[in-house]
């Protein structure tokens, strides 16, 4: 059956602005289909019952997570876990591997990355001592950027700015500094030993793409991102397990379906070819 799976984003307000997940199977943020044959069905069910839709690859969860994430203040500074060590102390989850393409900022924007350190014994004593700026590694930052985060990274999204992020299902985030906000009158939870356990040094920044497809923004173990830029129209084949398309800016058509800026939809397996029309912005993921 030839049919794309659009979805109700899930929205999720915090402390320092809201996320939208738009693709989503994860506990905390299950996307349920917006229309057709699925109607109502959550992508977690679609997974473990419709597996065809996928292409048959195996694994206990979806994959991938989608989210927009719109930041008014700035984001915890945070460290994420990779697949061994939240397999063995957060309950058998997946790591967190992810990637952000930057929508918007402000003129002025800047974002943290990394850190100076030069040593694992380093990082573990400007934490303690709470010496960040001799610790972080904050750079300039503009629309258009894209970052592949990998875990053990050190990074931190600073206040008025949009990013679309692509990442391995989970929700796994360790902070070390919050900048002593408080949440119901109490500070949020830091992970010291935790983010100490599993920050990599000295960083070491990597390109995310160094191959000769120039639409490629990204290809890892967990996912391959491609980036176009469609000014009428452009024709697409769904050759992959599964697709996910985002829209970043613009609005349109896919296949007769109105598509705008925001939106997210899986082209399943088997679809074939399939046409983007319109203006758009768009970002296209496979694992």
């Amino acid at each position: 059956m030839k049919e794309i799976l659009f979805f109700e984003p899930v929205i999720i307000d915090l402390i320092w602005g809201r996320e939208i997940w738009t693709v989503s199977a994860h506990e905390h943020g299950d996307c349920r289909v917006s229309e057709g044959t699925y109607k109502g069905s959550r992508l977690s069910e679609l997974w473990q019952t419709n597996r065809e839709l996928f292409g048959g690859i195996e694994g206990a969860v979806f994959p991938l997570l989608v989210k927009k994430i719109e930041a008014r203040d700035d984001l915890s500074i945070q460290v994420h876990p990779d697949d061994a060590y939240a397999m063995k102390h957060e309950n058998g989850s997946l790591g967190k591997t992810e990637c952000w393409y930057v929508l918007d900022c402000a003129p002025d924007g800047t974002i943290i990355i990394g850190h100076h350190a030069k040593t694992e014994q380093e990082v573990a004593d400007l934490i303690y001592n709470g010496r960040w700026n001799d610790l972080l590694r904050e750079i300039p930052l503009k629309k258009g950027d894209f970052f592949q985060i990998e875990p053990g990274t050190i990074h931190a999204i600073k206040h008025n700015t949009d990013i679309m992020e692509i990442q391995q299902s989970s929700d796994i985030t360790y902070r070390l500094y919050d900048y002593g906000r408080l949440k119901d009158g109490q500070p949020r939870e830091l992970h010291l030993q935790e983010s100490i356990d599993v920050i990599k040094a000295p960083f070491e920044e990597k390109p995310a793409y160094t191959g000769h497809d120039t639409s490629t923004l990204v290809s890892c173990k967990y996912y391959t991102v491609h980036h176009y830029q469609i000014e009428k129209k452009q024709q697409f084949t769904q050759d992959k397990a599964f697709q996910i398309v985002s829209i970043l800016n613009g609005q349109g058509e896919v296949d007769g379906h109105i598509i705008n800026g925001g939106d997210s939809f899986i082209i399943p397996a088997g679809y074939g070819e399939y046409m983007l029309t319109g203006k758009l912005e768009v970002l296209i993921t496979a694992v």
